[in-house]
């Protein structure tokens, strides 16, 4: 049987290289990335930290795609969630790298308990309206006040 190890890299096409690689190498490098490879029209940022090795690349869209902003809800890609280790770790790239930045925010950090308790994410979009998103799942980590009583 076939045995997946990863996810090597996942790439993304952008309307303009070099705003997107602006804003990637911000979000990116916040999060343990670096960039790696500049070939003009793609660029690559790679995290080889904690056991985890994967990349992420951005590349110039065709003439025509460079004329549309993608738009979440059409087939392909919808968004990609980096899993972060901790709640703070979500709210420190809100506070120290998408607000100063003036990133466009969906979603503030926040709970989302219908995908369990221990689910905080934040979410936003790149220059050409990809959505990401920052999450955490580790339900020993909701703050006691967030946590229901059983008695």
């Amino acid at each position: 049987m076939v045995k997946v190890i990863g996810i090597d890299h996942l790439v993304v096409g952008v309307s303009n290289i070099k705003r997107s690689k602006e804003f990637y190498r911000r979000v990116l490098g916040f999060l343990g990335f670096k960039m790696t490879d500049d070939y003009g029209a793609a660029v690559g940022f790679k995290y080889d930290k904690n056991g985890l090795k994967t990349r992420f690349w951005i590349t110039l869209a065709d003439k025509v795609g460079r004329k549309h902003k993608h738009r979440k809800g059409e087939v392909g890609f919808h968004h990609y969630a980096f899993e972060l280790g901790s709640r703070k770790d979500v709210d420190e790239l809100y506070t120290k790298v998408l607000k100063p930045n003036k990133v466009k925010i969906i979603d503030r950090p926040q709970d989302f308990p219908q995908y369990g308790k221990g689910y905080y994410f934040v979410s936003f979009i790149d220059p050409d309206n990809i959505k990401l998103e920052a999450m955490v799942f580790r339900p020993d980590q909701v703050p006691k006040e967030k946590r229901r009583n059983k008695n």
